[in-house]
């Protein structure tokens, strides 16, 4: 049997919901969702690294990634901004996400202008669905995605929540 994967886990309370953080042993941050959502967090976790291969343990403040957490919903939109990640996905999903990194704090784009930016214009759709399988919400910022229009498009942790980050993050709805 392959050696399991250690992560550590802990909550945090935000303005918005209670916060779950999962990182390697290492500091980087492997999955965030919501406490509310704690299901598609472990489906996500099987499908990555395999049902019988993690082992989450309660850590507190694990490399004070919490405290960064903390600081970003306090108002320092930018304390986020550095934060080590890692994730299991397709190359493709891996470029969504990384670019999901560049979009600043306070701007937004759309699934189109993101999709072009990675060189494939008519990859809209593909672009939509590795967006929605971000496995690091907030940090890699799906949030700043909206529909070419303007409009609020889907969250994974709702649109309400969608909502409140951009106000957060004081978005004027401009496609950048």
């Amino acid at each position: 049997m392959p050696n399991k994967l250690r992560f550590l886990t802990d909550t945090l309370a935000t303005p918005i919901g209670e916060l779950v953080l999962i990182c390697d042993e290492e500091g980087r941050l492997r999955a965030t969702d919501w406490t509310d959502y704690d299901q598609r967090m472990h489906r996500l976790l099987a499908r990555h690294y395999g049902e019988e291969h993690v082992t989450l343990t309660p850590a507190h403040n694990p490399s004070g990634l919490a405290s960064v957490m903390a600081a970003y919903f306090d108002g320092d939109i930018h304390a986020i901004d550095s934060l080590p990640v890692a994730t299991e996905g397709t190359a493709f999903q891996k470029s969504v996400w990384q670019a999901l990194r560049s979009i600043p704090a306070g701007q937004t784009i759309s699934y189109g202008d993101l999709a072009k930016r990675l060189g494939k214009p008519a990859a809209m759709r593909a672009v939509g669905l590795a967006n929605g399988a971000n496995p690091i919400g907030i940090i890699v910022p799906c949030h700043r995605v909206i529909g070419a229009n303007g409009s609020l498009t889907g969250y994974g942790g709702g649109l309400e929540r969608k909502r409140w980050l951009l106000d957060h993050e004081k978005v004027s709805v401009a496609i950048w």
